[in-house]
């Protein structure tokens, strides 16, 4: 399984929010790159970039720091979300060395646009898909919508996405644990992978998760955890590896 270490950004500097608000947020380092640099050098293998004002904006904001960080680990793969709502963006930072881009409000606004991606960039995309009490949510999380999230999975799996990123609203930022069985719900109801992301806290999330391995989680986004040093990530490696 992989763990994926979480790389918030707003305005040029390394946050994490608290359920997605904007006015809820903690400045872990005004670096990123030497924060990218220190979990790469604790053993990760792929990072989770968010350009967080550009999933309010609507556009890439901090998309300079990201093509940083790609060209800086070229052998990490590199998932990227945050305000990507059109192709040119997609291939902008596949250009500048992202493996994958991922794509949250448009592919609840604009389901087909998911469908254009896949088949323009197969391999490359993934859905995040962000949920309280299994409805979507969008625009940065500040709206519900109607969508269940097992049936806006399903359409994307027929359309082609690699992976979707699953996220439990109510437990992101909060360090109350992971939704596992949200999360294996998902994952069993759908044949590509789920990430599983929001309220990792500790090491025991991280082996609920492992012992669901098996339903199609294949990796978990470790945010305030490591930044709080509530769970190490060379640790926690250690742990996956041995499972």
């Amino acid at each position: 399984m992989l763990l994926i270490p979480a790389i918030d950004l707003k305005d040029g500097k390394c946050v994490r929010l608290r359920q997605g608000r904007m006015d809820e947020e903690t400045v872990f380092s005004d670096d990123p790159l030497e924060v990218a640099q220190r979990w790469v050098d604790a053993g990760a293998r792929r990072l989770h970039l968010v350009d967080l004002n550009g999933a309010f904006a609507g556009k890439p904001v901090n998309a300079e720091v990201i093509r940083r960080i790609a060209e800086s680990f070229p052998d990490v793969p590199i998932q990227v979300g945050g305000g990507i709502r059109d192709e040119d963006t997609v291939q902008s930072y596949l250009d500048a060395g992202v493996q994958y881009a991922i794509i949250g409000t448009k592919a609840v606004s604009a389901p087909h646009f998911v469908n254009d991606l896949c088949l323009e960039f197969p391999g490359h995309i993934i859905v995040g898909l962000d949920a309280r009490d299994g409805k979507v949510a969008i625009d940065g999380w500040s709206k519900l919508s109607n969508h269940d999230v097992v049936d806006l999975a399903r359409r994307f799996e027929r359309d082609g996405v690699e992976a979707i990123v699953y996220t439990d609203i109510s437990r992101d930022g909060m360090m109350k644990g992971v939704n596992v069985d949200a999360t294996v719900k998902l994952a069993s109801a759908i044949s590509i992978p789920v990430i599983a992301s929001g309220g990792i806290t500790s090491l025991d999330d991280i082996r609920s998760l492992l012992a669901a391995e098996d339903e199609g989680i294949m990796g978990t986004i470790i945010g305030r955890a490591l930044y709080e040093g509530t769970i190490d990530l060379g640790e926690a490696q250690k742990l996956v590896d041995g499972s």
